[in-house]
């Protein structure tokens, strides 16, 4: 077993990683951004190191960062949790290389192979695993686009290669959208996977999504450990996960189930990983379900933990995240298939720090005012911060993970309507309201629901009326700021390590002080870098009216430059935020006098895009 294991991520998985390796009597090592020096992963790790900036390309993508913090801790072992570089088969390649380092995952060359979807699929189809009609080569130009739509009809699906999550995936309507279809979608694949490679696909117009998890070791053991069920989406997002599937019977489960097995096979799979499959929701059985005659089909691998790996422990009481640490070890599963056994239901929601009332909109900043998760039987939290955190926004919206399980869906779904109130978050929106929205939905509960349910039949009013009667607002001040004894507390980053120094002051008002760095100095708040006003956001300027970035994001696309003339509501630039494109518009017509990004910028809240006079 490992010494030390460094996590490369952040927020509640970095924790959940940590847990498991606290029960197998492991060292944890964080990394951090300067956005996260005083997040909970770097709090519960057994020690913590400054990767660099906020940006996650300068940090937490960092792949030299990464391996030299794990070296300067002497950890013996990588794991990637997800998302950032947990699919990225250079980066695991660059940990196989390393002297003294494990990577906790699949090989480089499964990741390789099964990561890159043009490659999955011929691996599929060769094992005789279901694949959705489309190419299994890239696509280039728009003429093999209108060649495919003739073949297979309209709409169709372009997707990026190296892409997940619903990133770089464009519907294509009809023959005259291939163009601009194409373009973004090879955008998006460069952008946020370095790989502007696509390919075709048949579109399913309403399908469930099901996906199997899988675990295997490096002694050729592969085993299935049931079925999740993600079909409640929004623009191809998962939102609320569950298992067992209420839809499907348990002969179309053991069919998708094998054919996950067989695809692990072939593509010589060890550790944990999760095959998608994408289940045609048409003929249901006297019953109301999906059965053995249903059409079913490959979608993707994911060749990590997910995030709703946590249905699956509930349901099978098998901790995936040890025994990924015990794989790489070179541990050999000590279950059999016929060992796995499904009882009751769970399911996973989304702690997301957005108002759902407002199109999902991500928050832009706030503090965890008060922050309460809930509990009692069959109530289960994966979280990481804690009350009076600051809200960080620089990543992902995902700040915790609602877990509830019971002996049917009957019991989960009402131990989920008891723990959503009992969740009590303040200081921001987050999407609880809406989940308890969904709790009392007459097609979720039904289990009828499929992948289209949420963008195209889902009425807005009775989110935005849900946002209404139970959203929070940050909670009141109370207006004493004057303290006998003033607690402070100092980050100290000595060749890049993390410390933790404690002073209390007595008698005196406090130091304004900020963090200090290993040279001793220290940052004002009202100074640059020290959390004060950075001078960016909107206004008026020497140069004209400026447009400012409403979100941290990545720049997408840049439509205008130095000179143009633009009308009110122009696009001027398009920003990519929570995996959302978003148009950045002009309020009012003008000259551009100055244009401060270009394509592939990553921005702050508040930072300058476009000058308009």
């Amino acid at each position: 077993m490992f010494d030390k294991v460094l996590v490369a991520n952040r927020g509640e998985i970095a924790v959940r990683v940590m847990r498991a390796c606290e029960e197998l009597g492991v060292g944890t090592v964080a990394v951090y951004s300067e956005a996260d020096k005083h997040s909970g992963h770097v709090r519960y790790a057994d020690e913590a190191y400054n990767v660099g900036p906020a940006r996650a390309a300068d940090s937490y993508t960092d792949q030299e960062a990464i391996v030299e913090a794990a070296q300067k801790a002497e950890a013996d072992a990588i794991h990637p949790g997800y998302g950032f570089l947990a699919e990225n088969a250079e980066f695991a390649a660059r940990v196989e290389e390393t002297e003294g380092i494990t990577w906790i995952g699949p090989s480089s060359e499964a990741m390789e192979s099964l990561g890159e979807k043009t490659k999955a699929r011929t691996i599929m189809r060769e094992a005789d695993v279901p694949i959705v009609p489309g190419t299994t080569e890239p696509v280039e130009d728009v003429e093999q686009i209108k060649e495919f739509g003739e073949e297979h009809g309209y709409p169709l699906l372009i997707k990026a290669e190296g892409g997940g999550g619903g990133m770089g995936q464009e519907v294509v309507a009809g023959p005259e959208a291939a163009e601009e279809s194409l373009e973004t979608a090879q955008r998006e694949g460069e952008a946020y996977f370095s790989n502007a490679s696509v390919y075709l696909e048949r579109f399913l117009d309403n399908p469930r999504h099901i996906e199997v998890q899988i675990l295997a070791d490096r002694q050729g053991n592969v085993r299935h450990l049931g079925e999740r069920d993600c079909s409640l989406q929004r623009r191809q997002q998962k939102v609320i996960e569950e298992g067992p599937s209420p839809a499907i019977t348990d002969e179309l489960r053991e069919k998708i189930g094998e054919a996950a097995r067989r695809g692990a096979d072939a593509g010589d799979y060890y550790n944990a990983g999760t095959f998608e499959f994408l289940v045609e929701d048409e003929d249901r059985n006297e019953e109301g379900l999906l059965d053995a005659d249903s059409d079913f089909y490959f979608l993707e691998v994911n060749t990590r933990i997910q995030v709703e790996h946590t249905v699956t422990e509930e349901l099978t009481d098998i901790d995936i995240v040890k025994w990924q640490i015990r794989v790489a070890a070179g541990q050999e599963l000590t279950f059999a298939q016929d060992d796995v056994e499904l009882e009751g239901h769970a399911m996973e929601f989304r702690i997301n720090a957005e108002n759902a009332a407002d199109d999902f909109a991500p928050a832009t900043g706030g503090e965890f005012d008060v922050y309460d998760p809930p509990g009692g039987i069959g109530v289960r939290v994966d979280d990481a911060a804690r009350q009076g955190d600051e809200l960080v926004t620089d990543y992902d919206s995902m700040i915790a993970k609602l877990i509830t399980y019971g002996s049917d869906r009957g019991e989960c779904i009402a131990r989920g309507k008891r723990a959503l109130p009992d969740y009590d978050i303040r200081g921001f929106p987050t999407i609880i309201p809406f989940h308890r929205l969904m709790l009392t939905d007459e097609e979720f509960l039904a289990g009828r629901h499929t992948t289209k349910y949420l963008d195209e039949n889902l009425d807005p009013e009775r989110i935005d009326e849900a946002q209404e009667r139970w959203g929070t607002e940050p909670a009141p001040s109370d207006g004493d700021d004057e303290e006998e004894v003033v607690e402070r507390e100092f980050t100290v980053e000595v060749n890049g390590k993390r410390f933790q120094v404690e002073l209390e002051e007595r008698g005196a008002p406090a130091i304004p002080v900020g963090d200090i760095d290993q040279s001793g100095g220290a940052q004002r708040p009202d100074r640059p870098g020290g959390g004060g006003d950075s001078g960016g956001g909107g206004g008026s300027s020497a140069a004209g009216d400026e447009v400012a970035a409403e979100m941290q994001g990545t720049i997408l696309e840049v439509n205008v430059a130095e000179g143009d003339e633009v009308e009110s509501g122009d696009v001027l630039c398009v920003l990519e935020a929570m995996k959302m494109e978003n148009d950045i518009v002009a309020e009012r017509g003008g000259t551009v006098t100055e244009v401060a990004v270009g394509e592939g910028d990553s921005v702050d809240m508040g930072d300058r895009l476009v000058v308009i006079e």
